[in-house]
């Protein structure tokens, strides 16, 4: 459960605002999207893979 103390005359727009950035912290949305469709675990080990690759080619492509 997500708590955001207000003190007393802050305005209620400032509150909301750290609502919404604690909120998005959490990653429920982000969960909650990729729980919609299944993916076969040799889909994800090939993403992951995938992702791996492009970062470390990224960092090559930096240290030149």
């Amino acid at each position: 459960m997500i708590v955001v103390p207000v003190k007393e005359g802050e305005n209620i727009e400032r509150a909301i605002k750290k609502f919404k950035r604690k909120f998005d912290k959490t990653g429920v949305i982000k969960e909650l999207r990729r729980r919609q469709q299944f993916n076969k675990p040799c889909e994800v080990k090939r993403e992951k893979m995938m992702h791996a690759i492009y970062v470390q080619q990224m960092h090559a492509h930096d240290d030149m």
